[in-house]
């Protein structure tokens, strides 16, 4: 029952998170450590996120439907090649590999070396300062209609920076978005519907982790998680697009810095272990 109670806490955590430029992965990381409960592991955060993900198939259904048959009609018809919706499939898919060939190919990095709280400490810091200056220093004169592959490849390789527990995935994506010039909504925007290939991708492959030894978690707390993340995280969208319309990341800027001070004075006087 107590790995049931945890799994619905993580799963919070993590929907709250997971579209928030403040990284899921880092506070599925530091949270459990703080409260005395280990590292969930690499598999079980993984895993957790395809609800956060399913929110997003649900909340932006229209627009990925939209977007995937203009993009499967343009294959053949060659009407279909000019449009947005068409060009959008294809950044999609192609800003979605730089993260799929460097998560295969750094993996074991990113389930132990990756996890130490002395780099999810500096990255929360570092990230969080990139993200404050490009927000404060953007054009913001781009709207999603103007989304180029160049733009789509930068903001791809920038969102395989989250590999790195720490540096979020809508953080950093959300960061290049605001150095190319596109308008906060636009990023945020772009950010979610990129990271889709990669975390489902990322979920299922680690599915075959979780029933070994080595994870914290077995299905069924994981099962619990992943739908308490899928609710919670459907509420987190909808108020994050209200909420980046209007207003400035800077919250998040001074939240992240916080945080990443504090891990590491508390890894710094052991009170953490790294």
């Amino acid at each position: 029952m107590w790995e049931f109670l945890q799994a619905v806490v993580l799963g919070t955590i993590q929907g709250l998170t997971e579209f928030l430029p403040i990284s899921s992965s880092a506070h599925l990381r530091i949270f459990p450590e703080m409260f005395g409960w280990g590292d969930p592991g690499a598999a079980f955060t993984a895993v957790i996120q395809i609800g956060t993900e399913l929110a997003v198939l649900i909340y932006f259904r229209h627009d990925i439907w939209r977007i995937a048959t203009a993009w499967l009609r343009s294959l053949v018809k060659p009407e279909y090649r000019g449009t947005l919706d068409a060009r959008m499939g294809w950044f999609i898919i192609i800003g979605s590999l730089p993260i799929v060939v460097l998560g295969v190919a750094l993996k074991d990095a990113i389930e132990s070396d990756f996890r130490s709280l002395w780099i999810i400490g500096t990255t929360l810091i570092v990230l969080g300062i990139v993200l404050g200056v490009a927000d404060k220093l953007s054009a913001s004169n781009k709207s999603i209609k103007q989304m180029n592959l160049r733009d789509a490849v930068l903001m791809g390789l920038a969102q395989a920076c989250a590999l790195v527990p720490g540096v979020s995935r809508s953080g950093a994506t959300i960061s290049m978005g605001r150095i190319l010039g596109y308008e906060r909504e636009a990023a945020t925007r772009y950010a979610f519907l990129l990271a889709i290939p990669a975390v489902v991708g990322a979920g299922l492959f680690e599915l075959k982790e979780i029933p070994n030894g080595e994870n914290t978690y077995g299905w069924g707390p994981t099962i619990t998680a992943t739908v308490v993340s899928f609710i919670v995280g459907y509420a987190a969208i909808a108020w994050l697009l209200r909420y980046v319309s209007t207003r400035s990341y800077a919250p998040f800027v001074i939240y992240r810095i916080g945080l990443g001070a504090l891990v590491l004075v508390l890894v710094g006087t052991g009170v953490l272990v790294a």
